[in-house]
């Protein structure tokens, strides 16, 4: 018995599920055609026109074209980062990484912008919580990058 318990407390305290907050988006001032990494039942605040999730892996999904935001699972970013710079359209929130990857895109992006050192994530049980590491929010487009401005901020590179 004890046993199972702990395997539903390790399941709840590991999980990916972090999501960015609502007046994040309300700052930037931008509908996105896709959420390309949601939960499944999608997220109600994120201006996303429709969203992929697990249960229909937005990372296999055409995305080719679209205005994509990207809250990717920062346990395996990888792939999700090649997608992105591939697709050369939306806005990604990522966390600060000494890897090939955060080298690649921080020379690729067209705007980058840290977010709040103290920015809290929402979490699927309602409560708010923040991550020990800084996130940025990375942009490829004209679209993209102008919403970046316009959140005021930070400095936007």
């Amino acid at each position: 018995m004890q046993k199972a318990l702990f395997n539903v407390v390790n399941q709840e305290t590991t999980t990916n599920d972090y999501y960015t907050p609502k007046w994040l988006f309300d700052l930037m001032g931008l509908t996105f055609d896709i959420d390309v990494a949601a939960p499944v039942q999608g997220i109600p605040w994120i201006p996303a026109k429709r969203w992929y999730s697990q249960a229909n892996d937005g990372l296999s999904q055409d995305w080719q074209g679209e205005l994509v935001w990207m809250n990717p699972p920062f346990s395996n970013v990888t792939p999700w980062i090649n997608k992105f710079i591939t697709n050369d359209n939306g806005i990604a929130l990522l966390v600060v990484s000494r890897s090939k990857w955060f080298a690649e895109l921080w020379d690729k992006a067209d705007a980058i912008m840290a977010t709040p050192a103290d920015l809290k994530f929402e979490r699927p049980d309602g409560n708010s919580k923040a991550i020990s590491f800084q996130t940025f929010l990375f942009a490829l487009g004209e679209p993209a990058t102008a919403a970046l401005h316009r959140t005021k901020l930070a400095r936007v590179r």
